[in-house]
């Protein structure tokens, strides 16, 4: 009994190292660290980053620090090198196999491109390809500050294709800088037709960050977040959480809205070396997502 009780024991071990050895090995293949559920995900909420923050960088570079920050998402924006062995730069009009090898990239890294932008366009020829483009690459939303007149085409655009656009301020004056001023713009149009919340920039304008939540409150369909080391349009980032953004309340806020969206990192400071600073403002994120 002894004997079969010592073999049955010596095959759980062996059993139980070879599982230790393929998980090492998954962790290894998919970028150097095990990517567990994150805990805001269960409120359909993706914290990725905007591929600007590292524009020091090519975007496959930027993907690789995405990656090691624990960070599953990416928003590319246009003009970006690539990188990767792939020539070029980051274009709504690059042809299908650039597309493709980007895309297959993307999945062995694990990082997914759910957004796009801040981008434009000046014709609805132009627009459409956009959304081809966006389609083509899994994207959930774009990210711009389209002309008024084209909101109701890009509504309907929003509609055809399933795709949100998100529209993006910068502070004062340029034209979107008040929530006021894009809910007003996108008032009876298409659910899919809201806003980027550009945490950092309503802070430049002089706004506080969860009262403007709360006016936008059911339109917020995607954030660029910031933390500053002041309410000034001069401020810089800052670790989020320990700048003048108050990232508790405006997590609640989110909270209580039941917001279900991407959360891009956008952290322009220290830009050649802020890979630590996105690392750390994303391990301050998920512990303040997790307070009561």
């Amino acid at each position: 009994m002894n004997l079969n009780r010592n073999k049955f024991l010596f095959f759980a071990y062996c059993l139980a190292l070879l599982m230790t050895v393929i998980g090492a090995c998954k962790t290894i293949n998919s970028g150097g660290h095990s990517k567990a559920k994150h805990p805001e995900e269960k409120l359909g909420w993706k914290l990725g980053t905007q591929a600007y923050t590292f524009n020091r960088y090519t975007f496959f570079d930027a993907v690789a620090k995405a990656d090691s920050c624990n960070l599953s998402y990416i928003e590319a924006y246009p003009g970006q090198e690539l990188g990767g062995d792939i020539p070029g730069r980051m274009d709504y009009n690059m042809d299908p196999d650039k597309r493709v090898k980007i895309l297959n990239l993307l999945k062995a890294r694990n990082v997914k491109m759910v957004g796009f932008g801040v981008v434009g366009a000046d014709s609805e020829a132009d627009w459409i390809k956009i959304f081809e483009f966006s389609k083509a690459m899994g994207v959930e939303t774009i990210t711009s500050e389209p002309n008024e007149k084209d909101l109701q085409l890009l509504a309907d655009l929003c509609d055809k294709y399933d795709i949100n656009l998100a529209i993006h301020n910068h502070p004062n004056p340029s034209h979107y800088w008040n929530p006021d001023i894009v809910l007003n713009a996108i008032k009876g149009k298409s659910n899919r037709l809201g806003l980027c919340a550009d945490i950092g920039h309503w802070l430049r304008s002089g706004l506080d960050p969860v009262e403007s939540l709360q006016k936008a409150n059911g339109h917020v369909l995607h954030l660029h977040m910031k933390d500053l080391n002041a309410k000034s349009e001069n401020a810089h980032d800052v670790h989020w959480g320990k700048g003048v953004a108050n990232m508790d309340a405006i997590i609640k806020e989110l909270k209580k809205q039941r917001f279900k969206g991407v959360i891009s990192a956008e952290y322009e400071y220290n830009w050649d070396r802020n890979r630590a600073d996105v690392a750390q403002s994303v391990t301050n994120f998920r512990e303040s997502f997790m307070k009561p």
